[in-house]
């Protein structure tokens, strides 16, 4: 995500005053709960001393670890871990409690996509006065550089989420179907896998516009452009964009995607039966297969993220999430002190333990993290693959600066392509249709 400038930020004023979609905006007086004073570590230490109780709202499966391991350091802190749903479903939780004045956790995952527009909409606490703009360096430039505006920080970056192809090895075997290289190999290989058996899919998808995005992004795409107020989306021609439709189109018109949505029961029980036979995305996911699929350990492998053009070496970020202090919490030096704690202190290498990628310099470059062997994928070292991943990023990617409203309309344009005649490639123009309309609707200059 490209850092806003102050002069976007009261460009966007609009957005706070529309309060519209999932556009999370302060309480009235734009300052509640906050202030610009400093804290000290000793502040710190003193507020964990006396103790006291936050509410932390995550999904994120190796907080758990990290909130006993907390709490049996600071004794007088008492922390409440509440799953409010994933993703989108928690940005409308978050911002129905915002807007009531009342219920707004303390501390709040959110996904680096939806920095931005939290952070516009007044939100969440600048976390400088705490002294994390300290931290900088301790980070991958890709996660900071989401969490970062100006001279303000609005949160610690959690994980990264650079992509790989997790895949069954065992149906895989089972059908002599080759760990697929290209996305071209990979349509031939959901066409063998389903012909094989019919109710076997290479993937599942119902149309997730993270995914879609993610995808366009390896395939070298820019749809999305921010300079100041003004912003260009091109989800028309754009060349990721066509790369994705022209395979991607292929795999939804010969039905070799399995009607299963991310994160339903249903999905998991395709992913230990072995009826969804690959999935790809982010590097925070085997903490997920573990606590999700336990019956399917030792089936699974991880492998580099197919290329667009054979001998390619570019992967793509899905996902990852960081904790942001609430401006409207009860208890934003308990919450910051927590926060830290998760991010840049202990919780990090017990989150690591746990399966969590991390966002931390030091730990991507460690032999001990790069050595590390996954039971679940059969004694594989999968970091080595996550790091190689995230050194191939490209680094030229923006998210719109109102993200999080955009994916939220994405099935109502995009997904209709999943259960109608409606095309990709129309589905996509008529998502940049809304999100432009939107745009302008909250000031931008889009494109114009």
């Amino acid at each position: 995500m490209r850092t806003m400038t102050r002069r976007a930020m009261r460009g966007v004023g609009l957005l706070c005053a529309a309060a519209l979609s999932l556009t999370a905006c302060g309480s009235s007086d734009g300052d509640a709960g906050s202030s610009d004073k400093t804290v000290s570590g000793g502040d710190l230490r003193a507020a964990l001393k006396e103790g006291g109780s936050i509410t932390v709202w995550a999904w994120e499966p190796t907080l758990k670890q990290v909130v006993s391991d907390f709490e049996k350091e600071y004794p007088k802190v008492k922390v409440k871990l509440v799953n409010a749903g994933t993703g989108n479903d928690q940005y409308t939780a978050l911002q129905n409690a915002v807007q009531a004045g009342s219920g707004v956790p303390d501390v709040a995952q959110v996904e680096y996509y939806a920095v931005g527009q939290f952070a516009l909409g007044k939100s969440l606490e600048d976390l400088s006065r705490y002294g994390a703009g300290e931290f900088k360096a301790d980070y991958s430039p890709g996660p900071w550089n989401a969490v970062a505006v100006d001279d303000a920080v609005y949160a610690l970056p959690m994980d990264s989420g650079p992509m790989a192809l997790f895949y069954n090895k065992k149906v895989l075997d089972k059908h002599q179907i080759a760990v697929p290289t290209t996305w071209d190999e990979y349509l031939e290989a959901a066409r063998a896998l389903h012909a094989a058996d019919p109710k076997a899919y290479i993937a599942n998808d119902t149309g997730d516009a993270g995914f879609t995005t993610s995808m366009i992004w390896q395939a070298g795409g820019t749809p999305f452009k921010n300079r100041d107020t003004d912003v260009t989306v091109d989800l028309t021609a754009d060349k990721g964009v066509l790369a994705y439709t022209k395979v991607w189109q292929k795999l939804i018109d010969e039905k070799l995607l399995a009607p299963v949505t991310n994160w339903s029961d249903e999905w998991y029980k395709g992913l230990a039966d072995g009826t969804i036979a690959t999935l790809a995305t982010g590097a925070w996911m085997p903490a997920n297969f573990v606590s999700g699929v336990e019956s399917a350990s030792g089936d699974w492998r991880a492998a580099a993220l197919p290329q667009w053009e054979k001998g390619g070496e570019v992967s793509s970020e899905n996902g990852g999430s960081a904790l942001a202090v609430m401006k409207d919490g009860k208890s934003k030096d308990l919450a910051y002190a927590f926060n830290e704690y998760a991010n840049h202190s202990d919780g990090v290498q017990a989150r690591l333990k746990g399966g969590a990628f991390p966002a931390t310099t030091a730990d991507l470059s460690s032999p001990s993290f790069l050595d590390t062997t996954f039971p679940y994928f059969g004694g594989q070292k999968a970091n080595e693959i996550f790091a190689r991943s995230a050194s191939q990023v490209p680094e030229d990617w923006s998210y719109l600066p109102f993200q999080v409203y955009a994916n939220s309309i994405f099935n109502d344009s995009v997904g209709k392509a999943y259960v109608s005649d409606t095309t990709l490639a129309d589905g996509l123009k008529e998502w940049q249709k809304a999100s432009v309309a939107y745009g302008n609707d909250q000031g931008f200059n889009v494109n114009k």
